[in-house]
This record gives structure tokens, C-alpha cells and sequence, in this order.
């Protein structure tokens, strides 16, 4: 029996049970947990393939993860990990995180960093009628001008008195705070100067909580564990400067990554916390909608000056210790463009990734050099960890790499998208 073979088999025994899954999507969260959580799972458990050998399972995962190397073909190695426990256990171990592979996978992966050596092209195309931007993962280098790629991320913006908030989702359609798709979102101060990165998870570094405000409401699901306190949690903070004088020129950027240490740009470091326990469970015909998270309503507005301006002093302060640096969250600013005389223009090398003049362009390089930074080599915090940059009336690039996860560069690049009168 050849490999594909096994395969389709697999695919032809579990697909009426996974449209029965899928079908169910439009009621209520309860009754989806009701099904996912009896008749179906006993099946699958029940089933021949679920009690194959392990040693036979772990040669089948490797066999397909190799072949499958991209979108869209890659939809069958999640189509495995959403066959029973043994098989979802097994594809934790084989298949690695986007910082080892370089490939975006299971859901999980838009929170986690991304890789070392190179970096992940997406694009984002944006919908001024409905104020919607959606991210999507280039597929080819022509993905651009056929505008194809597999979608990831999705942000709806709304104006409210005192501020912006963008709202992020992992469902193209549905995009809401009320939807178990919610995953973080970006809210900005009343001049669109200064911008704070939400996440639904608590990062490992203790980030602090967004407090709820007398409209927040509780949201019951099996699925998230009593133990985590749900809110909104600050993971980043991002400032453009003033242009006080008013002169035409690039903006200039600073982003503090509370939930990235500086430590993890060193040799050996890592970015602490990264979750592990988001794949998929019920879908196989589309990997990145069935995961649910917790929520709440904030009235956050803590945009304080001084201690920005405090992390970002000490981050690039000779005065302070390697060793209290190693500790302080990470702090990326933007590349300094120079001014082309021919062109009379400030210009960036993109590398061929962006094609048109925008204020909104920019790459972010890390602001202080990590301790022991002394390797051959372009230094760590010389490269580009993020650029965004338009291609086209309302499609930009965005090209991210470690220590970034996709979530964090989405969010960052919407800030470009606000309007900010004060830094122009």
C-alpha cells in the first residue's frame, strides 16, 4: 500500500466526521464543544488508525511533513493533527516551530518567533470601505501580483472618542472581540502617537493586565483554563515621535517589547514563554479557525511618557550593565533612512519587497546591542527583525523574523496604517 494511499484512506475515514464538526460552526460555542467532546472523538479514538504502531505513525508524520513543505499542500500535515490524541501528540514532536523550519503551520505559530536566519514574506492588503486589513503568507514570489496566499491574520479598525483600537482575529470574516477567534488587539492615544499591543495570552515575563471596566463581561469556555485570569494582557508599546517643527521627513519609531527580553538576541538566547498547546482540534479542512481564546472589555489608557522614554534611556545608555540590560525588555526602533540626492528622497534598501515612496514604510532594527554581541558576522542587532512597505494602492509588504512572532509584527505594522498629523 503506497504512502499516498494510506493517506487518502486516512482522509475518506475521518472526512464525515470532520464536516460533521465543521457544519456545526454557526451555533452556539456550547454545542460545538458538546460534539467535539462525545460521539466523534469516541469514533476516532476507536478507529484502526488511531491504534496504528507508533513507530509506523511516526514514519507516516515524517514522510508527509517533509513532502508537504508548503501552502497549500502543508493543510494535510494539520489535517493529521486533527485526527485523534495520538496522532496530535505525535505531530508535536515532528513538526518544529517556525524559528527551527522557517514554516508557519498550526495556529500556534503566529505567536511564536520567528526564524533566525531568514525571514517570513507576507503581505497585507487592505480594505478602506470596511476598515478591514488582512495578513496573508506570500506562497511565491508572484503571490503579489496575483494577490494569492494563505491567510493569517485579519484586523478591523475602529474610531472611538479618545483613541483607535484595531482588533485582531484569526477568522477573515468574523472579526470581533466576541468571537473565539479574538487574539489580541492595538489601541492607540488620541493623536495616534502612541500605541499598546494587547495579548490575550500572559506572556512569561509578567506583563501587566489590562484592568476591566464597568462594561466588561465574563466569556464561559471549556476551553480555557480556570487558572488563567482572562483580560488583556500588555505586551508592547510603540511610540512615533512628535515632529514639533513640522518639517517633511521619515517618521521615527520606538517599540518595547515587554514580553521579549534583550537576552534573547544574545548567542543561545530564547524568547521565554512561547506557547505550545494551540493546535488544532476539530477542523481539517482550514487551520487556522478553531481555536478559542479568552476575553475582555478594558478601559486601558496607560501611555506613559516618561517611563517609555526611561526603557528606551537605559536601552541604549553605555552607563548601565550588561547584566541589567540582559533583563530589560527588548527595544526596536527604526532604521534611519538616508537621503538620495538624485532622487531627493530618503531611501531604504528593501530588497526588491517594496516599490512605492510611503511615510508609512519603515524596517526595525533592535536599539541596543545584546550582551556578548562580539561574533563575526553582520551583528544580531544590525538586522532587520521587521519591514513593511507598500507595493500597491492598499496591498504593503511585511517581512518578519525572529524574535518577532507574526501576531507581534501585524500589530506593529497597523500602527503604520493610523493617521498621525503630529509626526509628519
Amino acid at each position: 500500500m503506497s504512502f499516498r494511499s494510506i493517506m487518502r484512506d486516512v482522509r475518506d475515514g475521518f472526512g464525515s466526521i470532520s464536516m460533521r464538526n465543521f457544519d456545526v460552526r454557526g451555533k452556539s460555542q456550547g454545542s460545538v464543544n458538546d460534539l467535539s467532546d462525545n460521539q466523534p472523538s469516541i469514533i476516532v479514538q476507536n478507529s484502526r488508525w488511531a491504534n496504528l504502531p507508533p513507530e509506523l505513525l511516526c514514519d507516516v508524520i515524517k514522510r508527509l511533513e517533509e513532502s508537504e513543505s508548503s501552502w497549500p499542500a502543508r493543510k494535510h500535515v494539520v489535517a493529521c493533527a486533527a485526527v485523534c490524541r495520538s496522532w496530535r501528540s505525535m505531530c508535536k514532536e515532528i513538526v518544529r516551530s517556525p524559528e527551527s523550519c522557517g514554516k508557519l503551520t498550526f495556529p500556534v505559530s503566529l505567536k511564536q518567533p520567528g526564524p533566525r536566519d531568514t525571514t517570513i514574506q507576507c503581505f497585507i492588503k487592505r480594505d478602506k470601505s470596511n476598515l478591514t486589513y488582512h495578513l496573508f503568507l506570500c506562497l511565491s514570489p508572484a503571490a503579489l501580483l496575483v494577490e494569492n496566499g494563505k491567510f493569517l491574520l485579519s484586523a478591523k479598525r475602529t474610531r472611538r472618542t479618545t483613541c483607535t483600537e484595531y482588533v485582531i482575529s484569526m477568522d477573515a470574516e468574523n472579526i470581533s472581540r466576541s468571537s473565539n477567534t479574538y487574539i489580541g488587539k492595538l489601541r492607540s492615544n488620541f493623536l495616534g502617537t502612541k500605541f499598546i499591543i494587547y495579548d490575550t495570552q500572559p506572556p512569561d515575563t509578567g506583563a501587566s493586565v489590562a484592568p476591566p471596566g464597568r462594561s466588561s463581561r465574563r466569556f464561559y469556555s471549556k476551553k480555557v483554563s480556570p487558572k488563567v485570569p482572562t483580560g488583556n494582557y500588555n505586551i508592547a508599546h510603540i511610540k512615533y515621535e512628535l515632529n514639533v517643527l513640522g518639517t517633511r521627513g521619515p517618521r521615527r519609531m520606538h517599540c518595547i517589547m515587554h514580553s521579549i527580553p534583550t537576552s534573547s538576541l544574545a548567542p543561545g538566547g530564547t524568547v521565554p514563554g512561547q506557547p505550545d498547546s494551540l493546535l488544532p482540534l476539530n477542523s481539517l479542512s482550514d487551520s487556522f479557525r478553531s481555536i478559542s481564546f479568552s476575553k475582555s472589555l478594558d478601559r486601558s489608557t496607560d501611555f506613559s511618557s516618561s517611563r517609555f522614554s526611561e526603557i528606551v534611556g537605559a536601552a541604549i545608555s553605555n552607563d548601565v550593565p550588561e547584566s541589567e540590560k540582559s533583563k530589560m525588555p527588548l527595544v526596536l526602533k527604526n532604521k534611519a533612512p538616508r537621503w538620495h540626492e538624485q532622487l531627493q528622497c530618503w531611501c531604504l534598501n528593501f530588497k526588491g519587497r517594496v516599490t512605492i515612496a510611503s511615510v508609512k514604510n519603515f524596517q526595525l532594527i533592535a536599539a541596543q546591542p545584546p550582551p556578548s554581541s562580539s561574533q563575526a558576522g553582520p551583528p544580531e542587532h544590525e538586522k532587520v527583525i521587521l519591514q513593511f512597505g507598500k507595493v500597491g494602492k492598499d496591498m504593503f509588504t511585511m517581512d518578519y523574523r525572529y524574535p518577532l512572532s507574526a501576531f507581534q509584527a501585524f500589530a506593529i505594522c497597523l500602527s503604520s496604517f493610523d493617521t498621525k498629523l503630529a509626526c509628519e
